[in-house]
């Protein structure tokens, strides 16, 4: 079974990191990398009444050009057919203020973005696992 998983990302680098971490994991996955808050909304929009077209998985950074994440979280939430959605909230803020808003949200996870490769790389063991654990 291939996993639809929504990346919400704007840098280059960290999609990288992430496509890594996910084939060093075995993760079958199509993955739909989305760059800014705006368009990320708008897919999720386009997906209302496609119960069936909603990803298994959302990894979402906070910082992102056009609408914050906590924006693209709250249209996740909101959006009835996406809204069971486990969400990972994937950034480079560590500031409680946001662990917590983000918690607030309905994020299912934050996590903080790792500095060390191998780090980074072990994220997909995590995806897997919740991946894994969905009805």
């Amino acid at each position: 079974m291939r996993n639809r998983i929504l990346l919400v990302e704007d840098n280059p680098a960290d999609v990288g990191l992430v496509r890594e971490a996910l084939q060093e994991h075995q993760v079958p996955c199509e993955l739909i990398v989305i760059s800014n808050g705006e368009r990320a909304i708008q897919f999720i929009e386009e997906l209302d009444g496609e119960a069936s077209a909603c990803p298994q998985l959302v990894i979402l950074d906070l910082n992102l050009p056009k609408k914050p994440g906590r924006e693209v979280l709250k249209s996740m939430r909101a959006s009835v057919p996406c809204a069971h959605v486990p969400i990972i909230v994937l950034t480079s803020s560590d500031n409680q203020k946001d662990r917590v808003e983000a918690a607030r949200l309905g994020a299912s996870r934050y996590i903080r973005k790792p500095s060390r490769l191998a780090e980074f790389l072990s994220l997909g063991g995590v995806f897997k696992e919740i991946l894994e654990s969905q009805p």
